[in-house]
């Protein structure tokens, strides 16, 4: 971190962020969240300051200081954020672990970053800790979100054992926190080896909450849905993002079955995502549609060609004409209005991050209405980088660098990015650090290109190029988006590094399957659907259309469907739904070959 880091009059660090916070905004919502009654229910800035108060003092009574480092291993909850500030106000360093993670991925990021506490959510993340614990000599407490544990420190008990301290002493342990101090140390999803420590500091976090700032995603008194898991740093931006300017974090009810319920009924005005939700209410909105038939389906597919055209004519400067108008207004009544209903009618901004998302995507929620933004950024720039936003939208594009951050193209295409933001290294590996930054530059792993307006677009990830037996490069993301974009399709690996042509390995949509079933008078078995030679012949009418739109040597050549959907639970995607390529090529290395030997 710079030296010449100046702090804004909101705040120093995260630790005092909260305080600072509440002095101006005491009894505005902060929290939303369902209660036990099944009811939403709101805390205020203050009840959540005296909250953390009475936590940060607990963990000081436990001897928690400055430089320990304390895990949180839960969802999304209240809960999660009242420890995690309660933690940086002491002093410690937040080291966050996915609800999802295993009871060996946990073992390895408690072990690796020298963890002295960690917070389970509840009995069922306990169970992971308490199977691993003899291997953790560092693990001195254990402690639980929700109800009381054996070999745990509930969360009241420790509430109760800060309840003695004072504002002072409360206030003199966050004010002792300094920017240069590290806030998380975040553990990257590891899609090509084992996770690594992101070092990020206060000032790291500060500095990007300033750069989130100059391009107003959310706004004072808003109210944002989260259900992104905390141990993501897209979440965790969110997260201090609207702390920091009085925002209200609504917490999902940790069920995905709920989340469009929930924002029917929370209506925000801000709604971070990755591109999963957004594909999945397209691909419903649009299965619906079609399974209606007729004149419905007829309207909805006439509906989006209007509302592309009268975007594109907008997004020209030029005011759309008397009858495209019409036609508009009418196709919104009709179609839109029911799209932008499923976010709660209420949308100010989505962003989708963390992984692509298909220009098409987009385009169907731009005609739609729904302030769909794509954004980019890292684990390594502590959340941010580059983002589209009203008014600077270039669908295709991740948008522009935020104010703050310098960006260039290295000779080999590899995106490099400069600022405050950037973190402080990885943790107990100087080496990779010194790979990854070099002269203050932040080599991205990305192969990337920035137009004449500044608008970069991601071509793919460095290390997932392929490069096929005769030379030549590929970026398979691309391809896989096309061959996705079949409703059948749930997942596409393309396959090519160093073999004569391209294969893909292919996973099916039940959803999608279940209703083409039905359509075709089949049994709906998942493992006879997936063997069918009519699900087959559609995939492969399907391929051969992608096929057209790239040169021969990035065709798809042959393919294989794999009886179950890639899972984190399976250990090929992340937490995140990244594929783990590596883990994918070794578990199918089997049927890889067949493709090749065929």
């Amino acid at each position: 971190m710079s030296s010449t880091y100046q702090p804004t009059n909101r705040s120093r660090t995260l630790a005092d962020l909260l305080p600072n916070s509440a002095a101006r905004h005491g009894s505005d919502g902060a929290f939303l969240f369902k209660n036990d009654s099944g009811s939403w229910e709101e805390s205020s800035y203050d009840a959540v300051v005296a909250q953390v108060q009475a936590l940060t003092l607990g963990f000081a009574s436990l001897g928690i200081q400055r430089g320990d480092k304390v895990a949180i291993l839960g969802n999304t909850r209240p809960e999660w954020t009242l420890f995690d500030f309660a933690a940086m106000s002491a002093g410690a360093t937040v080291v966050p672990i996915y609800q999802s993670n295993s009871p060996a991925e946990c073992q390895y990021v408690l072990d690796h970053s020298e963890a002295r506490a960690i917070v389970v959510e509840d009995d069922e993340q306990l169970a992971k800790i308490i199977e691993v614990k003899d291997s953790l000599p560092a693990l001195e407490f254990v402690l639980i979100m929700v109800g009381e544990a054996e070999g745990a420190i509930g969360m009241d008990e420790l509430r109760k054992m800060g309840e003695s301290g004072t504002a002072e002493e409360y206030k003199a342990s966050y004010e002792a926190v300094e920017p240069g101090d590290l806030c998380k140390i975040v553990y990257t999803s590891g899609t090509t080896g084992p996770p690594k420590g992101c070092m990020i500091s206060h000032g790291n976090y500060r500095a990007m909450l300033d750069m989130a700032d100059t391009v107003n995603i959310i706004q004072e008194g808003e109210t944002s849905y989260l259900f992104l898991p905390l141990a993501h740093v897209f979440a965790l931006l969110i997260q201090y993002g609207m702390v920091d300017i009085g925002g209200r974090i609504a917490y999902w009810e940790r069920d995905q079955l709920k989340i469009v319920p929930n924002l029917v009924e929370v209506k925000p005005e801000s709604f971070p995502s990755v591109p999963r939700i957004f594909e999945k209410v397209h691909d419903t909105a649009l299965a619906s549609a079609e399974s209606e038939g007729g004149l419905k389906a007829a309207i909805f597919r006439w509906a989006f060609r209007v509302g592309k055209r009268y975007r594109k004519a907008e997004a020209q400067g030029k005011k759309p004409g008397f009858l495209l108008t019409k036609q508009f207004n009418f196709a919104d009544k009709a179609v839109f209005s029911k799209i932008r209903a499923i976010f709660g009618g209420n949308l100010r901004v989505a962003i989708s991050g963390a992984a692509p998302i298909d220009p098409e995507i987009l385009r169907f929620y731009e005609a739609a209405g729904v302030p769909l933004f794509e954004a980019w950024g890292m684990t390594e720039t502590s959340t941010g980088g580059t983002t589209n936003m009203p008014g600077a939208n270039r669908i295709g594009t991740v948008g522009r660098a935020v104010d703050g951050i310098d960006v260039k193209i290295a000779e080999d295409g590899e995106l490099m990015i400069k600022g405050d933001n950037v973190f402080q290294g990885y943790y107990k590996n100087p080496e990779a650090t010194a790979e990854t930054i070099t002269d203050g530059w932040l080599h991205t792993g990305d192969i990337a290109s920035i137009d004449d307006d500044g608008y970069i677009s991601i071509i793919g990830r460095k290390k997932e190029i392929i490069i096929t037996a005769g030379g030549k490069n590929i970026t398979p993301v691309n391809i896989e988006q096309e061959v996705k974009r079949h409703p059948l399709v749930s997942q596409c690996v393309v396959i090519g590094d160093r073999k004569p042509y391209l294969i893909a390995l292919i996973t099916l949509d039940q959803e999608a399957l279940t209703r083409f079933a039905a359509e075709q008078g089949m049994l709906d078995e998942p493992a006879a659907m997936v063997n069918s030679p009519l699900v087959r012949e559609t995939l492969e009418k399907h391929i051969e259309e992608v096929n057209k739109n790239f040169a021969r040597v990035e065709q798809i050549k042959r393919f294989h469907i794999l009886p179950h959907d890639l899972s984190q639970e399976g250990g090929e995607l992340t937490p995140t739904l990244k594929i783990k390529r590596p883990v994918v090529a070794t578990k199918y290395e089997k049927e890889i070959e067949e493709l090749y030997a065929s």
